[in-house]
């Protein structure tokens, strides 16, 4: 063998089956196709899978790369018929073999014939998961013409975001893929300045000063529905989490919030404050490094 450069874009050893080849493309494809993946890399990888597949899905294009490499397609006159047979296929990132589109998209029968489904992705701020919203989702379709050439086509879809929807779940449009195939779109949600994201919980830390931790008493916290009022016990301690039920994202079984208290010091101390923190410190004898034997 001269060259494998094809089994490498699709991470396969040069004896793989014709069934692991297939596999490998289809984990390839979803994951650096432009829809799903975009970027420069992605989209070169995207583009040598596809390459790689449309010579190792054939078998006598399998066997010619195999046997002459990177110009198993060209012309020879002893193989001038086994390389470029009437009808061959010569990629290039505007062409896409039939069997490639419906392994990527996957395909159903129905009455009207060959149906295609299409998967798409869509950041959403958490906002919109606590109140729901509409978004405008803008596709580039794969369109088949008459030559065996793929095109783009872009097309605008309306959808709705339900309450409580989680990152990593799926939307399906039915109908809205290719060909009457179905849109399956997954939601991610973009970073949040102020809150983490676990299941349905929400997270914030929430700082403290020394003498709101010692004392307790009530502090402003924001919530998604807006700034409440909460309780800081006495003695509070650092990362110590305080639990606001039901103030999560909605669905079934609301999730919570958490304020994750961090005891923050003031940037700079006033002489009146230096002198009651050393006043503080002759009048408790408190080691908080006890438990380290210093």
């Amino acid at each position: 063998m001269t060259d494998t450069a094809h089994y490498q874009a699709l991470g396969v050893p040069p004896d793989a089956s014709a069934d692991d080849i297939k596999r490998a493309y289809r984990k390839m494809a979803r994951k650096y196709h432009p829809d799903v993946n975009p970027g420069p890399e992605a989209d070169a990888k995207f583009k040598a899978a596809g390459a790689a597949y449309e010579v190792l899905s054939d078998p006598e294009k399998r066997a010619a790369y195999d046997r002459y490499g990177a110009n198993w397609d060209q012309p020879r006159p002893d193989a001038a018929q086994e390389a470029r047979r009437p009808g061959g296929f010569a990629f290039d990132e505007r062409d896409i073999n039939p069997d490639m589109f419906r392994d990527f998209f996957g395909q159903r029968f129905g009455a009207g014939g060959m149906r295609q489904d299409q998967h798409a992705r869509l950041e959403i701020p958490l906002e919109d998961a606590i109140a729901g919203a509409r978004h405008t989702l803008t596709l580039q379709v794969p369109q088949i013409d008459n030559a065996g050439r793929m095109t783009l086509e872009t097309r605008n879809v309306d959808l709705r975001v339900p309450k409580g929807i989680l990152p990593g779940q799926q939307l399906r449009l039915r109908g809205q893929g290719s060909d009457g195939g179905d849109l399956f779109v997954e939601i991610a949600f973009k970073p949040h300045p102020v809150y983490r994201i676990e299941g349905r919980d929400l997270y914030v830390n929430l700082p403290v000063t020394p003498w709101e931790a010692a004392l307790g008493g009530k502090v402003k916290m924001p919530t998604p529905s807006g700034a409440v009022d909460l309780t800081i016990p006495a003695d509070a301690k650092q990362g110590q989490k305080l639990r606001l039920r039901g103030r999560g994202l909605p669905g079934a079984q609301k999730g919570d919030l958490y304020a994750e208290l961090h005891i923050v010091n003031p940037p700079k101390l006033s002489p009146k404050a230096r002198d009651l923190y050393q006043q503080l410190a002759k009048e408790h004898s408190f080691n908080p490094r006890m438990k380290l034997g210093v």
